[in-house]
């Protein structure tokens, strides 16, 4: 069925079923995550979803408890049938980036277990309600967890710049605010956007 209301999204903007690499773009601010794919070209915009929950606030992920949303690039790691959220995708936070900036700054304990899944609550990961993630569930199994990335910022810097020098953000943050404004550059906003 997930399949059935997907495959639509995808002939409307003439990308092919499954694609050969998808990316999502997570807003915290908008509370959206968007879709995007490709064949053998540039990504295509496919569709967006509501995010029904995201907890925390602008700002990286530090350390376990703490209840925020990661920021920055990440890849799909896992794909849970059996979650408590209906159904789960594990990102790979921390990646080698948050590690390396725990260790200059002499962090540990920074959490983990970050997922996008279904149900419409969620204490740091990225909760988009069951059809939602039935269909992206169903999409990253067909493409391959390890063709699929997911880029989480603060706010669409296609729409206003990142300000890594805010005061409550550690010093870094400029670099990575930098990396995911890099990133959301390559998916260039949609006509709706304008």
């Amino acid at each position: 069925m997930a399949e059935v209301r997907l495959k639509p999204h995808f002939e409307r903007a003439q990308v092919s079923y499954p694609p050969q690499e998808i990316v999502f773009l997570a807003t915290k601010e908008e509370k959206e995550l968007e879709l995007w794919a490709r064949d053998h070209g540039d990504f295509t915009f496919i569709r967006s979803y509501p995010i029904r929950e995201a907890s925390g606030g602008p700002g990286p992920k530090l350390r376990e408890g703490d209840k925020q949303v990661p920021e920055g690039i990440y890849r799909i790691t896992h794909l849970n049938p059996n979650s408590q959220f209906h159904l789960s995708m594990r990102i790979d936070y921390p990646n080698s980036y948050d590690l390396m900036r725990a260790a200059k700054e002499g962090r540990s304990n920074l959490g983990g277990d970050i997922f996008i899944h279904g149900k419409a609550a969620s204490t740091g990961c990225l909760a988009v309600g069951d059809i939602a993630v039935e269909e992206l569930f169903v999409l990253v199994n067909k493409v391959g967890p390890e063709r699929a990335s997911v880029v989480i910022a603060p706010h669409d810097p296609r729409r206003q710049p990142l300000d890594g020098f805010a005061n409550n953000l550690p010093r870094w943050a400029v670099e990575l605010y930098g990396d995911i404004s890099r990133e959301f550059a390559k998916y260039p906003k949609r006509d709706s956007d304008i």
